[in-house]
């Protein structure tokens, strides 16, 4: 890591994630350690947007114009990259492969140079992240192959392929995700989770700051008022503690119920009222939870959607002495 990175990371107070400065501070002292982490937490807690914040702080740097990334030697062709350009992203798939991370052969080049020639090797993603950052989205959905695979870069900045005698660089920085309530999920290896460190990322600290965060982030109409946004992230927030939730919803649902809604009400050429927020609700919120399975068999997700919401408003009303 430069030096400059470092002054740029104790600087920073990664402005683009409201609040969670508990989290932030983990990272900033993992990154200074030179740690490889994973970040784990529900969707839409911005695990992505975190590790992108980190991409910009890595400044600038020459590097050799080709797929390796290498810090350039005489005569070898460079161009200057940016620390967004250094951010390679991978997701995490049980059909992803070690060829798809790490490269493979040719098979044109090969007849032209020989199969076991370094002209015929196309390299991966992993190389292309040499002196950046390979961003491994959903970690724990690769295969525990793919997981060996990344077991000797993690360890020792290098990367040896197949038949080849050479050893070839991969020096990055490791950022991984990974969402715990994710059951369609790889089991990962003790020895390949040794090599990180987890910062566990969770849903906005307050009420306030998540409206602040669907505020900055909904696409919305211009008559769709703070109220209307305080009380959609209200409702999806009392989801999260519900007795009958067994997977709640997160940040994303709060900004598609105000979109929807914003949407809605300007089909009908009015400003956002709750009702209009009611005739979204269960299109929006539906699929985004999971009910216990003592809940599930007596009631459809879309009836306890509809129910919990009227009884929610009703409360609101109540709350703010009959206005809405």
């Amino acid at each position: 890591m430069q030096e400059e990175f470092f002054k740029r990371l104790l600087n920073t107070t990664f402005a683009e994630i409201v609040g969670q400065q508990h989290v932030k501070n983990q990272v900033k002292s993992a990154l200074l350690a030179k740690r490889n982490i994973i970040f784990v937490g529900p969707p839409g807690v911005g695990k992505t947007t975190l590790a992108r914040s980190i991409a910009a702080l890595l400044g600038d740097v020459e590097l050799s114009d080709d797929a390796f990334r290498t810090v350039p030697v005489q005569n070898q062709k460079t161009r200057v990259f940016t620390g967004e350009q250094r951010f390679i992203r991978v997701q995490g798939s049980p059909d992803l492969t070690s060829e798809d991370l790490l490269g493979d052969i040719d098979p044109i080049k090969a007849l032209e140079f020989g199969p076991t020639s370094i002209e015929a090797f196309s390299p991966g993603k992993i190389f292309r992240a040499n002196n950046g950052i390979l961003f491994f989205d959903e970690v724990n959905r690769c295969s525990s192959k793919l997981q060996n695979a990344l077991l000797q870069a993690l360890q020792e900045k290098i990367v040896t392929i197949g038949s080849y005698d050479v050893d070839f660089s991969a020096d990055f920085l490791f950022i991984g995700t990974m969402n715990p309530s994710d059951n369609s999920t790889e089991e990962l290896s003790s020895v390949f989770l040794d090599r990180f460190d987890l910062i566990y990322l969770t849903y906005p600290e307050s009420e306030d700051d998540e409206t602040d965060i669907v505020s900055a982030q909904a696409h919305i109409s211009s008559h769709t008022d703070k109220d209307i946004i305080r009380f959609c992230v209200r409702f999806v927030r009392s989801l999260r503690s519900h007795e009958h939730v067994e997977e709640a919803p997160g940040v994303r649902a709060s900004i598609g119920l105000v979109e929807r809604a914003s949407a809605f009400a300007r089909i009908h050429s009015r400003s956002t009222e709750t009702k209009d927020v009611f005739s979204v609700v269960e299109s929006v919120l539906a699929h985004r939870l999971r009910l216990k399975p003592s809940v599930r068999y007596n009631m459809t997700t879309e009836e306890f959607v509809r129910g919990i919401f009227e009884r929610f408003l009703q409360q609101e009303k109540r709350r703010l002495g009959g206005e809405g």
